[in-house]
């Protein structure tokens, strides 16, 4: 096997568990979102306080328990993205040993990295055990439900517990420390440069690459990679889809019902609703959305918007802190991504119908009659 090629299993394992985790992230997160919109109306900031838990208030006690499903979702996300990198690798054999290990890499804090070195290493281990271990006939169901969950569970937690997890463990929390020190100038840069990723590909290697670990991130309390992801997300989509609305004439019908999926998809935040745009104009939308992401996310962050919740749709919107800049840093990078849009494009021409019948009337002379080919 190649390296290239290898390179490109590994991108697709780690993709996999990616996918797998989202949905479960987006769950914890709608419910987080819920408790928190609720609480505001108590003027309640900190429903997560365990002193809610006893409050009078039926209402309040139960949004601090739903945000406390909210947490136990998004405290999945390590031992899930590390399991179903084991899946790809290994199928069903690898999800035990994954999700040991992802529970493992949450308790030391070992971050994203750690997590996605346990599923690398659960899913190895075990395909070596099946590839490698052959059993007799009446032996043979011993192997995938005692040695190879077994096994495959011991490497993987000793690798990280006494290799791996004290390392990484220690550069999550450098990271996190330096990501918090930042201020100004660079935290303004670095959410620019988080919405240029999430902008870049519209759900592809980067952007997942900018969101994952930015929400990786929500885990040692920095926030603002998040916040800059979840504007990115829908800025494209929404920038996309009112630029078919203001400017009818520079798109085909297809496009024109792209754009109305467009808007639907960036509210609820699905930033794949921009896709049909970069494949019909990639150099001219990808620029587009790159700098409205990048502009949309550095206001957000350097206005002081904090949205410490892995969500982008408007139902989160009302939950982050300083929410009325946060919807102002939506609005200015949707604006630019529509202005470069409706400034790269040209109108388009109408085709002018063609005039068949009477062309072949007067040409019939320039065609032999059939006596003619007879002589």
């Amino acid at each position: 096997m190649t390296w290239k090629k290898f390179g490109k299993q590994l991108e697709t394992h780690i993709m996999t568990g990616i996918s797998y985790m989202i949905p479960v992230v987006i769950s914890g997160a709608v419910l987080m979102a819920i408790s928190r919109v609720g609480a505001s109306f108590f003027g309640i900031s900190d429903i997560w306080d365990p002193k809610w838990a006893k409050s009078a208030n039926m209402i309040i006690r139960f949004l601090n328990v739903d945000d406390g499903w909210g947490g136990i979702a998004l405290g999945l996300m390590f031992p899930i993205i590390s399991a179903y990198i084991a899946y790809s690798i290994a199928d069903k054999g690898g999800i035990a040993p994954g999700i040991i290990g992802g529970l493992l890499v949450a308790n030391m804090n070992a971050g994203f990295l750690g997590a996605l070195a346990s599923g690398l290493i659960a899913g190895y281990t075990v395909k070596f055990l099946i590839d490698h271990i052959h059993l007799p006939e009446a032996a043979k169901s011993v192997l995938p439900v005692f040695i190879v969950p077994v096994v495959g569970a011991f490497v993987t937690l000793f690798l990280i517990q006494y290799v791996i997890g004290i390392p990484f463990a220690s550069l999550n929390t450098g990271l996190a420390a330096w990501l918090k020190g930042m201020t100004g100038t660079n935290r303004i840069l670095l959410a620019a440069i988080v919405g240029g990723m999430v902008g870049f590909d519209l759900g592809g290697p980067v952007n997942k690459a900018a969101v994952t670990t930015a929400m990786a991130l929500l885990t040692s309390g920095v926030y603002d990679p998040n916040t800059a992801a979840q504007v990115a997300i829908i800025i494209p989509p929404l920038g996309l889809g009112l630029a078919t609305v203001l400017g009818k004439r520079k798109f085909n019908n297809e496009l024109k019902e792209a754009g109305n999926a467009s808007l639907v998809m960036g509210l609820i935040g699905v930033s794949e609703g921009a896709i049909p745009f970069a494949v019909e104009s990639p150099l001219k939308v990808i620029p587009a959305n790159v700098i409205g992401s990048a502009v949309g996310s550095a206001i957000a962050v350097g206005l002081g918007a904090v949205n410490r919740a892995p969500i982008s749709g408007f139902y989160g919107w009302f939950a982050v802190e300083k929410w009325w800049v946060y919807i102002f840093a939506i609005l200015v990078g949707t604006l630019i991504v529509t202005g470069l849009t409706l400034l790269f494009r040209k109108d388009i021409k109408e085709e002018q119908p063609e005039e068949t019948e009477e062309t072949s009337d007067d040409n019939d002379s320039e065609y032999f009659s059939e006596d003619q080919w007879e002589n």
